[in-house]
Parts: C-alpha cells; structure tokens; sequence
C-alpha cells in the first residue's frame, strides 16, 4: 500500500471519515479507551469501517510517531451501493451479473478477476467488508486499472446479501466440484450473481445452502481444483456466450 494511503491518529482519522474519505482499514491499539476513541468508535460503528484490534508494536510499525493507537489505509477505490447497481441495471433493461467473492484473499488472484469481470462486462463485484484482499497496489496492477472503473460492492453480511439479491430477482449461483451439474447446462441469461470461494475450501457451506444452483467446471486432469481467477473466467465467459 503506498505510503500516501496511510492515514494515523485519531483525530485526523476522524476528520477523514468526516470529509466523506474512505477507509479501507483501520487498526487500533488493544485496549484504548477515551473520549475522542469514544468518538472514532462511533464513527466506525456507524460507517462500518472492517477494524482490527492489534498490539501496539504493530501500529508502531507502520507509523511510527504520533499515532495516538490508531493507524489505517484510506481506499485506493471509492466503493459503490449495491442496491444503486442492481437497481441501474434494471432500469437499463439489463439482466444484472454480479459476481460474489467469497474469502479470497490473494490480491493478484482479485485483480485478475476484476480484470476479467471489466472485460465480460459484469454490473460489480460484491466483497465482504472482513476476508477479503486488501485493494492496493498490487490489486490495482494485476487488474491492468479495472479496479478504477469496476463497481466494487462491499458488504457486511454475505448472507444478507444473498437475500437481499434473490428478493431482487437475480438467481444465485455458486462455482463448486462438488456439484453435479455442469456449468454450461445453467441459463446465465436470466439475472444471476455467481458466487466464487476462497482456494482452500471453495464457496461456504452456508452460502451454498442459499443457492439456486450449485455449478461444476469439468476437471479431466490429474489436479482436481482450478485457479480461482481461471474458474471465474470460465464461469463469466459462459455468461457472456449465452447472452450474446
């Protein structure tokens, strides 16, 4: 993250938040207490900054003087409504593709999705506030820019999420080897968000219970697992030769 991204002490981070700046983290200090933390406290509470308590040596590492405990990064992206996104695309007489990205945290690995969602065309990507690939400079690179122009939707809830997209019409469709139907037999044409899981265990349990479909990429090889990046092109490039 540059040097310029970094944003210390209370008051400034305050100020910050304030001026309508994005926070894309903030760490604080393991037990402070006091009146202008009460007020960050609220701020972050209202605005649902993701928040790490740490120990203090860890935020002396990264700002050394005069950090009063609070350390963090303002956003290298300016993070979009949801609601606004699906909404737009309706009113376009779109059918919305949005994609969901469950745990993944390898920031070259979301810069080349991103990358590829911009060129399949999709309405955004959706990221958990907490778990997900911190956008930087290596995210920003890999995506070749995408992450300036892409709608980049984080949520606090995945799970309400997914709700919120079902009741608004789009089918919610998970990428996953342990399902029984192939992804091409899936009609992407109807409005659809496809959820991607972390490498390690793929999309979680409790997501995939909400799916109305759960999709496999046939694996004829030895490795029984893609690169999440290449199944998520995989999955969106279906899309887009259905819809086109």
């Amino acid at each position: 993250m540059k040097k310029t991204n970094l944003i210390y002490g209370i008051r400034p981070i305050i100020e910050a938040i304030n001026a309508g700046k994005e926070i894309d983290k903030l760490f604080i200090q393991a037990g402070l207490k006091g009146e202008l933390y009460k007020e960050l406290n609220e701020l972050i509470n209202k605005n649902r900054i993701p928040t790490q308590f740490v120990p203090i040596e860890k935020i002396n590492k990264l700002a050394p003087n005069n950090n009063q405990g609070v350390v963090g990064f303002l956003s290298s992206v300016s993070y979009q409504s949801l609601e606004n996104v699906i909404m737009s695309a309706f009113e376009e007489g779109k059918a919305p593709l949005v994609l969901i990205l469950d745990r993944i945290t390898d920031v070259r690995n979301f810069g080349a999705i991103v990358r590829t969602a911009e060129c399949a065309g999709i309405d955004a990507i959706i990221i958990p506030s907490k778990g997900a690939a911190q956008i930087n400079e290596d995210a920003i690179k890999t995506s070749a820019g995408a992450l300036h122009t892409m709608n980049i939707c984080r949520e606090e809830n995945l799970k309400t999420t997914i709700h919120f997209l079902k009741a608004s019409g789009l089918q919610v469709v998970a990428a996953t080897e342990k399902a029984r139907i192939k992804y091409t037999d899936a009609d992407f044409t109807k409005p659809t968000a496809i959820i991607m899981g972390s490498e390690e265990d793929g999309v979680s349990n409790e997501y995939l219970k909400l799916c109305d479909q759960q999709l496999a990429i046939p694996l004829l090889g030895n490795i029984q697992s893609l690169n999440v990046s290449v199944a998520c092109g995989v999955m969106l490039y279906e899309a887009v030769r259905q819809r086109n």
